[in-house]
């Protein structure tokens, strides 16, 4: 259950920062960094290891998965947000769409190698790999169906670059769906085993 609490953890965490971009224009390069490299982490000692071994790394979507799973009672309810559960889902919903693609899974595999040798000469959060990592997310994922439909800020959604940030972004999810399911995460486990996951989120929060 601590890996699938992670792993659901950090879709809630990618759910959060689409909204904080699509809203604001704003994630510092810390946040942003820890789930661009999870992308290219491909081959980690463990479930934490892709986001860099470190639970703080992941506090705000553990916290997030508490309050949005957690007992209904007046303060978690307040954090209930359809947007929110939308993104979750339909990352998820995308996953499970690429999962039965092999081919679309290859050339996934292929330019993610790719971004990886470019990541020798650029940061991590350089405009030309978020603009990488955007792009493998409009050729490979979008074409799956069920585009994600982000709302913010007009103006702010209107620039080039919060476009990358968002499909960067989106991409981080779609690697965290698939680490989900591999550890065992099903969408049934939402929700019938909403306490034991809330309860396994409390514990790691404890440890930081």
């Amino acid at each position: 259950m601590k890996d699938q609490t992670i792993t659901f953890a950090v879709i809630c965490q990618v759910a959060y920062q689409v909204q904080q971009v699509s809203r604001s224009g704003h994630i510092t390069d810390e946040e942003f960094s820890v789930l661009l490299q999870s992308i290219i982490e491909t081959s980690p000692e463990n479930t934490l290891a892709v986001y860099g071994g470190k639970l703080s790394n992941i506090k705000k979507g553990l916290e997030l998965l508490v309050s949005h799973l957690g007992s209904d009672t007046a303060s978690s309810s307040k954090q209930k947000d359809p947007e929110f559960t939308r993104y979750i889902i339909s990352l998820i919903n995308l996953e499970r769409r690429l999962a039965k693609q092999p081919q679309q899974l290859n050339a996934l595999g292929e330019r993610i190698n790719a971004t990886e040798r470019q990541r020798e000469h650029y940061a991590i959060t350089s405009e030309t790999l978020i603009a990488s990592f955007a792009s493998i997310y409009s050729d490979i994922i979008s074409p799956l169906g069920h585009k994600i439909q982000v709302t913010g800020e007009p103006s702010i959604l209107k620039q080039n670059i919060n476009q990358y940030k968002i499909r960067a972004l989106l991409l981080a999810g779609i690697r965290a769906a698939v680490l989900w399911r591999q550890v065992g995460g099903k969408r049934r486990h939402i929700l019938f085993s909403r306490k034991k996951i809330v309860d396994t989120a409390k514990s790691l929060l404890n440890r930081i």
